[in-house]
């Protein structure tokens, strides 16, 4: 149970937007993070890297997650509905390692609105000469690996009971172990399972800042859309700029963009760059709603680069774009995987109706694992109007895809019914797994 929220106020808010990180610390005792690291130390002996198996082998650490702290900043930055995905890692960097190179992860398309995020846990004291994890401020933003554009690396350093909430497209890597000790750093995912209609943090209703900074309207465009305002800044920009080698310099293009920039961004989407084409996504996010019917149109298109690419863009646009929803259905028809992901995927994000979730159902044993993974967010999303999707549901709860089964579960939980919550309960106890019982244990 949450007893207090503590939600994030405008300033981290403003924080988390620019620089694509915030560091926050739990309140629980010392003695908590000491017996957590040992028992990621035996558990590492006896068995190795628990994987997403970490909760179960250590139940403790979903503490962490429930802290007012944390759970309040989880809300603050994807809504108060949001997913602990059954994705989790803990990443063990031994002593004298090398480290890593820099890199973003690669279980959700690149997109700016913030619908993925990860938290980093670190159950021990983590100065600089232990390895921590290294990240770019504001890289989030940027396609290709920053350089000049942005400040250099920042260590995640600090006390046991750290924890980091990071924009899932951030460039970071684990840093060299100079020393002697072992570090391990627990990494979960979120979701967002709703958009956003208005701020999900504590708030005083203040504006941006005003800097001189070229990624200024792209920092205006975030603020807006996570307080519900999806209104384009329409202030004109040059199409030209949006391929600047310059990312800061293309990034202030996209998001100066106006309506009149529509058809040449259509054209963009099918690009052979694919810098080239995130861009020409993220300046149509940035117009707005009146993008849609040229994305609609495009969704027609023989070139099937420029259907995925166009799938994405709405799903992108959010509620913005409800009335393409007909169109994705008629796309999850495609021949094309990648057509066939990208719809499945926008209509969790766009469409809110029953007769959606009978139109996804199927996807849940297509033949391309994405498109099975990307059905069961959907349905996920969809919450009570994937009631219709019961039966198809219990079904997947068996899948041999262990991130469809764990969205099933939860869509069941989420569907509501009594149906849907019996049916639920007889698998979860029929499925439980013992978290004491190892290779270890004598019984």
């Amino acid at each position: 149970m949450h007893k207090k929220k503590h939600l994030l106020n405008d300033a981290q808010m403003q924080e988390f937007i620019k620089n694509g990180y915030i560091t926050l610390q739990t309140d629980l005792p010392d003695e908590f993070h000491r017996e957590t690291y040992q028992r990621i130390e035996d558990v590492f002996e006896t068995e190795g890297n628990p994987g997403n198996n970490v909760l179960p082998r250590i139940p403790a650490i979903q503490r962490v997650l429930d802290e007012p702290r944390i759970h309040g900043a989880l809300q603050s930055i994807l809504g108060h509905n949001y997913y602990l995905h059954p994705h989790r890692h803990c990443h063990f960097n031994p002593a004298g390692s090398e480290g890593q190179n820099m890199h973003k992860d690669s279980w959700s398309k690149r997109h700016h609105r913030v619908r993925w995020a990860m938290a980093f846990y670190y159950p021990q004291d983590t100065p600089v000469e232990l390895g921590p994890t290294g990240i770019i401020p504001g890289s989030q933003y940027h396609n290709s690996k920053p350089s000049d554009d942005l400040p250099g690396e920042v260590p995640l350093i600090g006390a046991a009971g750290t924890v980091v909430l990071v924009h899932y497209d951030l460039w970071h890597r684990a840093m060299p172990n100079m020393s002697q000790d072992r570090r391990y750093m627990v990494k979960f995912l979120f979701t967002r399972l709703e958009e956003p209609d208005g701020p999900s943090w504590d708030t005083a209703g203040d504006a941006w800042p005003q800097e001189n900074d070229l990624r200024q309207p792209l920092w205006q465009s975030m603020w807006d859309w996570h307080r519900g305002n999806t209104s384009p800044l329409a202030n004109g920009g040059d199409i030209k700029a949006l391929l600047d080698p310059h990312e800061a310099t293309a990034l202030q293009a996209t998001y100066r963009l106006d309506e009149r920039a529509i058809p040449a961004l259509i054209d963009l989407l099918a690009d052979e760059t694919d810098t080239v084409r995130m861009n020409a996504g993220y300046a149509l996010n940035a117009i707005g709603k009146a993008a849609v019917p040229a994305l609609i149109e495009a969704c027609s298109d023989t070139r099937e680069i420029l259907r995925a690419q166009a799938a994405d863009a709405l799903g992108d646009l959010g509620r913005q774009a409800t009335e393409a929803s007909s169109t994705l259905i008629n796309l999850l028809a495609d021949c094309s995987h990648a057509v066939r992901r990208n719809a499945i995927d926008a209509l969790g994000v766009i469409a809110n109706a029953p007769e959606t979730a009978t139109a996804l159902a199927p996807s849940l044993t297509d033949d391309d694992e994405w498109i099975r993974r990307n059905a069961a967010l959907a349905l996920l999303r969809l919450g009570p109007q994937a009631a219709l999707a019961t039966t198809d549901l219990v079904t997947a709860l068996n899948s041999d895809n262990r991130y469809v089964s764990g969205k099933a579960a939860q869509t069941l939980k989420r569907i509501k019914t009594p149906e849907a919550q019996d049916l639920l309960m007889d698998h979860l106890f029929t499925a439980r797994w013992c978290p004491e019982t190892s290779a270890a244990s004598r019984h």
